[in-house]
């Protein structure tokens, strides 16, 4: 009899889970998927096209809360748990709904879902969203660059338009963003590379998207979503700790994993950071993996315009993510804000509307701070609204994109970013120079 199955996700590792490890697996069926923390991504389905000969039909999609009932509906035996940043008390919380509703709860580890790619993989990830992974991988593709290698990137999946259409995508172009309708948090993770000459993956098929990237590829840059662990196997595992969360390294889901399995650690934003906290990180890295090689680093700003900021009441918008399941209060635009003088941080919440003000209902740690919420066009446009609705004088833009390029704002934006700088030695140079020594990329 084959294993009856619903995988809970979030349109990312949930698929490729499937893709992987159940897709053409004759001993299980996948009844279902269920969905969070992606706004309109439930009540649809996982395509026929890319859920195989196994599913001429395709698999449902359901909310998370709907769960209990579909465990019955279905007679499942099995539930697997693949989306991240969550606290371990929370996956255990999921894991007992399921258990009183008589299912196995299931977390497939890196043997089970990781590809292995004919180039050498860099892998970096974070024990959190908004440590500084993308800065992180940032610095690692330049620094490969310059050393004259063809370089990658494929990025953790976000894909949430047409699954079919973005099953393989390639980004070299602005051309390419607009074509592929990206939405506000995809820009912001692919237009960085773009703007560095570079190349970017992503999509839905990631053994697809895998093959395809060797084929102009010296090294490929794993870059890591939210604090999942690789879909890669990793010739080197870089992940990044941050001192403003002490204690989470070892307090949430998979981002534990990766900080226990991590070949280097880098203890970011320690020029902002207190003494203790970032003692608290060495303390974590003695007790689960002393062995990885320790990078400190910090984040310092980078302002296009600070001289609007002076003296204004400003409207301060940050990544959204990092705000949103990330947990963070704050971000560069809100640290660039208080540095520069701003008159006043004004309160985005009165101005908000449609999807913005769920937003605020959900995560009511967020007050001064507008999350860059995008996951789609009408809720671009709410974001837009938000933004031209506040009584400000000028907006701080935290989020990596340019806004002009996606919505119309009515006020002058000043671009804030953090960049990587690593203190002392060893540095991300030491670790990449052993690395290209060890595969023969000289």
């Amino acid at each position: 009899m084959k294993k009856r199955v619903i995988i809970m996700g979030a349109a990312g590792r949930d698929f490729h889970n499937f893709n992987v490890y159940f897709r053409d697996n004759e001993n299980y069926e996948v009844v279902a998927f269920t969905a969070t923390q992606i706004p309109n991504i439930e009540k649809r389905k996982y395509p026929a096209e890319l859920a195989g000969k196994l599913y001429p039909d395709g698999i449902p999609i359901y909310p998370e809360e709907e769960l209990p009932e579909l465990i019955k509906k279905y007679n499942v035996d099995e539930v697997v748990f693949a989306y991240s940043d969550v606290s371990h008390e929370y996956v255990m919380h999921k894991a007992s709904i399921v258990h009183a509703s008589g299912a196995n709860f299931v977390l497939l580890g890196p043997k089970s879902t990781m590809l292995k790619s004919s180039k050498p993989v860099i892998a970096v990830t974070a024990v959190r969203t908004g440590s500084g992974k993308s800065q992180t991988s940032r610095k690692v593709f330049r620094l490969l660059r310059e050393r004259g290698l063809k370089v990658v990137s494929i990025r953790h999946p976000m894909p949430y338009g047409d699954l079919v259409k973005q099953k393989v995508q390639r980004f070299a172009s602005y051309e390419d963003l607009d074509k592929n309708e990206c939405t506000i948090e995809e820009r912001e993770e692919y237009e960085p590379y773009i703007d560095m000459g570079g190349v970017v993956y992503a999509g839905v098929d990631y053994e697809a998207i895998l093959r395809q990237a060797e084929k102009e590829a010296d090294v490929i840059i794993w870059d890591g979503g939210n604090n999942d662990f690789p879909f890669y196997k990793p010739d080197l595992w870089i992940v990044v700790a941050d001192p403003h969360r002490p204690g989470h390294e070892m307090k949430y889901h998979p981002g534990e994993t990766n900080f226990r399995a991590a070949d280097v650690i880098i203890i970011n934003k320690m020029d902002t950071a207190n003494r203790d906290d970032i003692q608290e990180i060495f303390d974590s890295i003695e007790k689960a993996n002393p062995d990885a090689i320790v990078i400190e680093a910090a984040s310092p700003l980078f302002v296009d315009k600070p001289e609007l900021i002076k003296g204004k009441r400003v409207l301060v918008v940050e990544d959204g993510p990092t705000l949103t399941h990330g947990g963070m209060r704050y971000g560069a635009g809100y640290v660039a804000a208080k540095k520069y003088g701003a008159k006043e941080i004004v309160d985005p919440r009165p101005y908000a509307v449609g999807s913005i003000i769920d937003t605020y209902k959900k995560y009511s740690h967020l007050h001064v701070i507008l999350p860059a919420m995008g996951y789609g066009e009408k809720q671009m446009k709410e974001l837009e609204e938000t933004i031209n609705n506040a009584d400000v004088d000028v907006v701080v833009s935290g989020t990596p994109i340019d806004l002009n390029r996606v919505i119309k704002v009515n006020k002058p934006i000043v671009r804030v970013r953090y960049e990587l700088d690593e203190i002392g030695k060893p540095d991300l140079n030491d670790v990449l120079e052993d690395f290209v020594k060890k595969h023969n990329l000289t």
